[in-house]
C-alpha cells in the first residue's frame, strides 16, 4: 500500500486554514476548540492567542466567556503547563494527562513536607481537606484568604536548597496547585486585570455543578490525541509524546485506539485521521503576530518546516517560544512591546513587499489594540530578538 507524502507547503496550508490565522474566528471558544488548548500559564498569552484569530478582538467576551459564561477554564494539564480547555473537554485532559501530574506532584510535596518536619501524608491531606472546606464556605477565595482560614498553610517549606533561587515559601501554593491538579478546586477571576497572575479559587463544583466526570484512561487519551491530530495533523509520534507529556508507548497504544492513517513527512512516519488525508484548499496569504508560548508555535517537537532555523533567535534558553511574526505558515521574525507600549518587530528573511506590508499593518493595529496595557514575559526568559527590540 502506498503511503501518501505529505510536504511542508500542504503542512502550512493546514496551519493557517485550521488554527484560525488565515480565516479568523467569531469566539474565543471557536478559538480554543480549534487549537485544542491554550496556553495558560502567562495570564496573558490566552488574551492576545485569541486577539490574533478573531474577527473583532476583545477582552470582555474572553472575560466572559472564562469567567461568567464559564465555558473555558484554566487547569494543570499537559506537561504540567497551564491550559486553558473548553468545559467539555476538561474532563478528557483530566483523565488523560492531569490525574498523573496531580499524583507526581502529591510525591513532591510530600517530600517536601516530610524534610521541613511538618508531618506526613496524613498530615497533608488534613491540610488539603480544611483547605477545601474552607473554600466551600467561602464559595470563592484568593491564596491568603485562605490561608487565614487554615493557619497550616502559611507552614513553610524549603525548596532549592543550596542554589541561587533557594527559597522558603508557604506550602499554600503546592496545596492549592495539588488540589487543580485533581480537579478538585479552580483558578478562577484574577485580582486587578486581564494581564494579572494572582487567580482566586473556586471549588470545582461552582463551575462544573457534577464535577469532572471519570473516564476511562486509555479512552481519554486517544480522544486527546484525536483533537490534536484534527488541530495540528499530520505529526509524528515524536510530537504527540511531546505535546502530551505522555511516554511514546502511550501515544502508540491511543494511536491504535483510534481511526489513522500514517503519511510521509520527508522520509519520518506521521499520522493523520483516516477522513482527513485527502489535500485542503490553500486559504490565500495571510500575516500573524503570535505571543510567547502561543499554541501554534508550540504544538510541535519538529518545528523546522515552519520555523526553519529561527529557534535560537526566538526561544530562551529554556525552550520557550517567544513573541513570533508569521507569514503563511513560517515564522518569519520576532516581536515584543517596547516600554512606551509600542510594538515592533524584526523579520530575519526576505517576506516580499505585500507580507512585509501587512506584518507592519498587524503591528500598528496591536500597539493600538493593547493601548496602556503593558505585556510582560511570565515564567520564561526574554528571545534574543526580544532582548533586542526592547533594548
Amino acid at each position: 500500500m502506498t503511503v501518501r507524502a505529505i510536504k511542508d507547503e500542504e503542512r502550512r496550508v493546514r496551519l493557517g486554514a485550521r488554527h484560525h490565522l488565515a480565516d479568523p474566528a467569531d469566539t474565543v471558544v471557536d478559538v480554543t476548540r480549534a487549537l485544542v488548548a491554550l496556553h495558560g500559564t502567562d495570564p496573558a498569552s490566552v488574551y492576545l492567542a485569541a486577539a490574533a484569530r478573531m474577527r473583532v478582538p476583545d477582552v470582555g467576551p474572553v472575560e466572559k466567556a472564562l469567567y461568567d459564561d464559564r465555558l473555558l477554564l484554566r487547569m494543570l494539564g499537559m506537561r504540567r503547563t497551564v491550559f486553558t480547555v473548553e468545559d467539555e473537554l476538561a474532563p478528557v485532559v483530566q483523565a488523560a494527562c492531569s490525574n498523573d501530574v496531580a499524583r507526581r506532584e502529591r510525591r513532591k510535596t510530600v517530600q517536601f513536607i516530610e524534610q521541613a518536619g511538618l508531618g506526613d501524608d496524613a498530615w497533608f491531606r488534613e491540610v488539603e481537606e480544611a483547605t477545601v472546606a474552607a473554600l466551600r464556605a467561602r464559595g470563592e477565595a484568593f491564596t491568603a484568604d485562605l490561608s487565614a482560614d487554615v493557619p497550616r498553610l502559611k507552614e513553610r517549606i524549603l525548596l532549592g536548597e543550596g542554589k541561587a533561587y533557594e527559597a522558603r515559601p508557604t506550602i499554600a501554593n503546592r496545596v492549592l496547585l495539588g488540589l487543580a491538579a485533581e480537579g478538585r478546586v479552580i483558578r478562577g477571576r484574577p485580582r486587578g486585570s486581564w494581564t494579572s497572575s494572582q487567580f482566586s479559587w473556586s471549588p470545582i463544583e461552582a463551575w462544573l455543578p457534577d464535577g469532572l466526570p471519570d473516564i476511562p484512561v486509555d479512552e481519554a487519551r486517544a480522544e486527546l490525541i484525536r483533537r490534536w491530530l484534527a488541530a495540528y495533523g499530520p505529526g509524528t509520534a515524536a510530537d504527540l509524546k511531546w505535546w502530551t507529556g505522555l511516554t511514546l508507548t502511550q501515544v502508540r497504544k491511543a494511536l491504535g485506539g483510534i481511526d489513522v492513517e500514517k503519511v510521509d513527512l520527508g522520509g519520518e512516519d506521521g499520522y493523520v485521521l483516516a477522513d482527513d488525508v485527502d489535500p485542503v484548499g490553500d486559504p490565500g496569504p495571510w500575516v500573524a503576530l503570535l505571543p510567547a508560548l502561543d499554541p501554534t508555535v508550540m504544538g510541535w517537537s519538529g518545528r523546522d518546516w515552519y520555523l526553519g532555523e529561527h529557534g535560537p533567535l526566538l526561544f530562551d534558553r529554556t525552550g520557550n517560544a517567544g513573541p513570533t511574526v508569521w507569514s503563511d505558515g513560517r515564522v518569519v521574525g520576532g516581536w515584543a512591546q517596547r516600554a512606551d507600549g509600542e510594538v515592533v518587530y524584526r523579520l530575519l528573511e526576505d517576506t516580499g513587499t505585500e507580507a512585509a506590508s501587512a506584518v507592519a499593518t498587524e503591528a500598528a493595529r496591536l500597539t493600538a489594540w493593547l493601548g496602556p496595557v503593558r505585556i510582560a514575559p511570565r515564567a520564561r526568559g526574554r528571545s534574543p530578538v526580544e532582548t533586542e527590540l526592547v533594548a
